[in-house]
């Protein structure tokens, strides 16, 4: 695929999805990276509905901390990992606090030194919370790279890479949600909607000419 391509793309994508943001509820950059990390394996609706209720009670690393872990899992015990979820995030509390000020850390090495925190979830808050070019591959962007060949690997981390090379500049930071949205709700595993496709006469599926 080439750069011109490449561009017309993500114009479709983002005139398509004029204001590609996260579907998880957060009014903080805490409350973001609870959020994150409790949607590992798990739907940002799924998500939404036990926070809704912690960040009632508890929304700052303090609150949540003071919670400890037996409480926490009360209210995230329907997410999957639940048990190990808590625990991560009790930590996490802990440092936030001790080590940060109860801030959320900026830098990737910061980020990644929190209990639950991999290199997807800080990816997320690196690009959602302050606004960095970074691509956080889950499951639905991995798809529609390849699929579309916007960026192809055999790894998450390839995919990255490649799609960190190839974005058009002026769409390094929408990039990550415009494809996620794009593939949570058009370019879908099992039966991509072609017919309804904004990119479908620019995509290179190969089941398309199958």
């Amino acid at each position: 695929m080439n750069r011109q391509k490449r561009l017309a793309i993500f114009d479709k994508l983002s005139q398509a999805i004029p204001n590609p943001k996260t579907e998880l509820n957060y009014s903080s950059h805490f409350e973001l990276l609870i959020a994150v990390i409790l949607s590992a394996q798990s739907t940002d609706k799924g998500v939404n509905k036990a926070t809704d209720k912690l960040f009632t009670i508890a929304n700052t690393p303090e609150q949540i901390y003071n919670l400890g872990t037996d409480k926490l899992k009360k209210y995230i015990k329907t997410i999957g990992l639940y048990n190990t979820k808590a625990t991560n995030i009790i930590k996490t509390c802990a440092m936030l606090i001790k080590l940060h000020n109860c801030t959320i850390p900026q830098t990737r090495q910061q980020l990644e030194a929190l209990p639950g925190v991999g290199r997807k979830t800080a990816n997320v808050i690196l690009n959602t919370a302050f606004g960095q070019p970074t691509i956080a591959v889950d499951t639905h962007i991995f798809r529609v790279s390849n699929r579309t060949k916007i960026a192809t690997g055999k790894n998450v981390l390839q995919v990255e890479q490649q799609l960190l090379k190839y974005i058009p500049k002026k769409y390094l930071i929408p990039a990550h949600h415009l494809l996620i949205l794009h593939g949570r709700y058009t370019c879908t595993a099992r039966k991509p909607k072609c017919g309804v496709c904004i990119i479908y006469n620019l995509c290179e599926y190969q089941e398309k000419t199958a």
